[in-house]
């Protein structure tokens, strides 16, 4: 008897759209900086919600979606916003580090100056 092995794939998991978001996040989180982590994780999703759809909602071709969620595609930040849109997810930002007080001369408040 063989066994029958296939591959892995992230499509086979995400099912909903809050698995969607989170596995998005975590590829934001561990990207390279080079996006390429980013753009796998877009054409996962994109697939999983289905290619065809997205396309009509994006306003690009299937095959042009194809292309620039490819491994070797190398999309424009306005389509990479159009397809995060386009899949209901939202991105924010918050600092990376929480903020350090700074050092340095400020200025004293009026309220301050007065009651010197």
């Amino acid at each position: 008897m063989t066994e029958k092995f296939t591959r892995w794939d992230a499509v086979d998991y995400l099912e909903t759209e809050e698995d969607m978001a989170l596995y998005l996040d975590a590829c934001l989180e561990e990207d390279p900086g080079d996006g390429s982590l980013i753009r796998a994780a877009l054409n996962d999703i994109a697939r999983a919600r289905g290619m065809t759809q997205l396309a009509r909602d994006t306003g690009i071709t299937r095959e042009g979606l194809y292309r620039a969620l490819s491994s070797s595609g190398n999309p424009e930040l306005s389509t990479v916003l159009k397809v995060i849109r386009a899949l209901g997810i939202r991105l924010h930002a918050m600092p990376a580090a929480a903020a350090k007080p700074r050092r340095g001369s400020r200025k004293k408040p009026a309220s301050a100056l007065a009651e010197a």
